[in-house]
C-alpha cells in the first residue's frame, strides 16, 4: 500500500483582462442564487454585487474569498478567482510526496488499512489512485497488470472491459452512477482532464450479461450496491466518500476517501473468513 504523488488536475482559466467578475456571476448561476441571496449571505448589498459582476467594482480580496465560501467554489477555482481579481493565489498545491504532508498520509494509510478486511481506497480529483488497501487489491486479482500499473486510475479499473467490468453483475447500473458522478464533478472543476477520462470510459463497451446469470438478491439494499464476482462469490458492497473538512491546500482538498461498506452478511462473513 503506497502513496503515489499525483499530478495536478488542470482548472479552469481566468478570464484574461475581465477580472473576477464574469466569474462570479458564473458560479452564482450555477448555484441558482440570486444577487439578492448572495448579498445577504456575504454580508454585501444586491448594487456591491451587481457593480462587482459587471466590473464596475473591484472586489477586496477579502470580498472575493467570501463570495467563494458562499458560492462552495472549490479551492482551486478559489485561486483562479483570486488571479481574476488582480491578487496572489492564497492556496498552495503541495505535491502528495512533500515531507510537508507527511502526517497526512501516514494518517490515510491508517485509515484505510484500519478498514480492512473490507475495501478501500484513496483517489485524487482525476480518480488516479493514490492509496488503497489489501482489500481493494482482493477485489483486483487477475486484472491485466497495464491497468494496475503504479498510480492507476479507479475509473478505468472499473469500467475498462479487461478490468472489473466483465464481473460486475449490475454493471449498467453502477456504471450508470460512476458516469453520473464523474458529470458532476465536470460542471464543478471544468476540468479538461477529468472531461478527457469521462470520455474514453463512456465509450468502453458494455460486457454483455453471461448466460444464466442470477438475478440480484431480494435484499432491502439502502443505496445502489456494487454486486461484484469474486472468487466464485457474489458480494454485495455499498460505498462511501469522505473529503477533508476546510482544506488549505489545493492537493487535500481534492482528495477523497472511499470506502466500501458490505451490504449483506454474507459479504462480511466471507470477507472475514479470508482474513481468518
Amino acid at each position: 500500500m503506497t502513496i503515489v504523488a499525483s499530478s495536478p488536475t488542470a482548472s479552469a482559466a481566468a478570464l484574461p483582462g475581465k477580472g473576477a467578475g464574469p466569474l462570479l456571476r458564473a458560479w452564482r448561476e450555477r448555484r441558482r442564487i440570486s444577487q439578492l441571496e448572495l448579498a445577504l449571505r456575504a454580508d454585501s448589498s444586491a448594487r456591491h454585487i451587481s457593480f462587482i459582476e459587471t466590473g464596475r467594482s473591484r472586489p477586496s480580496e477579502e470580498m472575493v474569498l467570501r463570495l467563494a465560501e458562499q458560492l462552495d467554489v472549490p479551492v482551486r477555482e478559489r485561486n483562479s478567482l483570486l488571479l481574476a481579481a488582480g491578487y496572489a493565489p492564497r492556496y498552495p498545491e503541495t505535491p502528495l510526496d512533500d515531507p510537508a504532508l507527511d502526517a497526512l498520509r501516514d494518517g490515510m494509510e491508517r485509515l484505510i488499512r484500519g478498514y480492512e478486511p473490507y475495501p478501500a481506497l484513496v483517489v485524487d480529483a482525476g480518480y488516479t489512485v493514490v492509496a488503497a488497501n489489501r482489500g481493494i487489491a482482493m477485489l483486483l486479482e487477475g486484472v491485466p497488470e497495464e491497468l494496475t500499473a503504479p498510480a492507476p486510475n479507479a475509473m478505468r479499473l472499473t469500467l475498462h472491459p479487461e478490468g472489473l467490468a466483465p464481473r460486475i453483475r449490475n454493471l449498467r447500473e453502477w456504471r450508470g452512477h460512476l458516469l453520473a458522478q464523474m458529470e458532476r464533478e465536470i460542471a464543478l472543476h471544468r476540468s479538461d482532464r477529468l472531461r478527457a477520462l469521462y470520455e474514453e470510459v463512456a465509450a468502453y463497451p458494455v460486457p454483455e450479461e453471461p448466460p444464466g446469470a442470477e438475478p440480484a438478491a431480494p435484499v432491502p439494499y439502502f443505496a445502489l450496491p456494487l454486486r461484484i464476482e469474486h472468487d466464485g462469490r457474489i458480494l454485495s458492497f455499498v460505498s462511501s466518500i469522505s473529503t477533508f473538512n476546510t482544506p488549505m491546500d489545493v492537493t487535500v482538498a481534492e482528495l477523497a476517501i472511499e470506502t466500501f461498506l458490505p451490504a449483506d452478511p454474507a459479504t462480511a462473513k466471507y470477507l472475514h473468513t479470508l482474513v481468518g
